[in-house]
Parts: structure tokens; C-alpha cells; sequence
């Protein structure tokens, strides 16, 4: 008996510590100003040595900026990347020190990933990220804290065409252009999480920039559709 309100007891922490803390991204970012005609386009889980300067060629030959939620270990073995992106006017963001969900580590172990992973990210850049994904979107309590401490704001997505099962890239391509928004944060991966999604990534990349533009979009990076919500100027 004691050990079975001992267990139920642990689940119930373990419950309010991570799927409860979920409650409190109501007060993160899921997408920008709602007037303006503008999209982010955010790819996670890199740098990736082969796929990643792949990706910025694409953008760069678009003239598209955008924001790169790195995890700080790949970052570490791939520097050149992480400085080109920034040279080419892009976001360097955060999404963590080793990519493990955040409902597996305790407060320590948030508070290293998010540290680590910030003073890797900034050293390389030169300045510190200032936004940061948790890993798979799954939080924890201790992530906020953490946060506060590095100065960096939470930031999920509103429109993502590949999770955690592959989705052919016409088919991607089609859902974000349908599912565009004003203010949309596009979660796109440059890295493997999900098997081959680079690949399909730079195959649906040309055509879905085109498409939102075809559809009067202009491409943004996350920090200025986050400044475009506390702007009183207009769009």
C-alpha cells in the first residue's frame, strides 16, 4: 500500500512538472502580429555539416531571412555554419544543448541544456540567442526559470508540415501555403529528427517560398514578427 501511494505520488509530480507545465506556454510565442502579412520561416535540429549550407544557398539565392533554432552540440562541431548564418542575416536561436526532451531531465539538467547550450550558441555568433524550442515542444517547469536567467523567450510554432512522421515534400508544401497566416511561424528541420527530412526539406524549400510570396507574403525572421507585436507602427 505504501508503495503504491509511493508511486502515485511520483506520477503526480512528474505529471504537474512536465505535462502541467505545458499550461504555461499560453505565454509563449506561437506566431507574430496578426495584421501583418509576414511568415517565419524557422528551421530546428541543426547545424547539419551537409544539409545546412544547403539550405542557407537556397535561401540566400531567394533572398529569404530566417531563424535557425540550433542544438548547442551540433553547433560546437559545425562553427563555420553557425557564423555564415549570421554573416547572411539570419536568426541564431536555441533548441537546446543535445536535443532531449525536456519531460526526461530534471532541474538540473534543464538548466544545463539551456546554459550550455546559450554560451556555445553566443560565443559563436557573437551574440546570445534570444529565443530558444524545447526539443519535440515538450517543457518542463524548471525551462522557465531557465530562461529568465539567460534572457531568452520560449518560441513554438503555428504551422509545422513535418512532426515526428515523414510527409512527402509537394504535400508540405501545399500544407503551409494553405495554412498560411499573418504572423505564422513555420517549423521546418534542416537536421535529421525525423528520417530524411533534409532532404525533403530542400526539395520543398524554392517552391514553398514562392508560394508564399505568390499568396502576398513577405518573409521575416521570428525576432522581427515578435517586434512587429509590440510595435505600435503600422506593418
Amino acid at each position: 500500500m505504501i508503495l503504491t501511494r509511493l508511486g502515485v505520488g511520483a506520477a503526480a509530480g512528474w505529471a504537474a512538472y512536465a505535462w502541467g507545465a505545458h499550461l504555461l506556454t499560453l505565454g509563449c510565442a506561437w506566431r507574430g502580429n496578426r495584421t501583418c502579412r509576414r511568415v517565419a520561416l524557422t528551421f530546428d535540429d541543426g547545424p547539419d555539416p551537409e544539409w545546412t549550407p544547403r539550405v542557407l544557398d537556397l535561401l540566400a539565392e531567394s533572398q529569404v531571412r530566417a531563424s535557425f533554432f540550433l542544438v548547442g552540440e551540433r553547433a560546437a562541431r559545425v562553427p563555420d555554419a553557425v557564423r555564415r548564418m549570421v554573416a547572411e542575416g539570419h536568426e541564431v536561436a536555441s533548441h537546446g544543448w543535445s536535443h532531449r526532451s525536456l519531460w526526461l531531465c530534471g532541474p538540473r539538467r534543464t538548466a544545463e541544456e539551456i546554459g550550455r547550450a546559450h554560451e556555445t550558441i553566443a560565443g559563436l555568433a557573437g551574440r546570445p540567442p534570444l529565443h530558444f524550442r524545447p526539443p519535440w515542444g515538450m517543457v518542463n517547469a524548471a525551462m522557465f526559470g531557465a530562461l529568465r536567467r539567460w534572457g531568452e523567450r520560449c518560441v513554438f510554432w503555428s504551422i509545422q508540415p513535418e512532426g515526428l512522421r515523414p510527409v512527402a515534400a509537394d504535400d508540405q508544401v501545399s500544407r503551409v501555403v494553405r495554412r498560411a497566416h499573418p504572423g505564422a511561424i513555420v517549423d521546418l528541420h534542416d537536421a535529421e529528427g525525423t528520417l530524411h527530412a533534409p532532404v525533403r526539406l530542400v526539395q520543398a524549400l524554392p517552391v514553398m517560398i514562392d508560394g508564399l510570396r505568390g499568396a502576398g507574403y513577405d518573409l521575416a525572421t521570428v525576432a522581427e514578427l515578435l517586434e512587429d507585436v509590440s510595435s505600435t507602427q503600422a506593418c
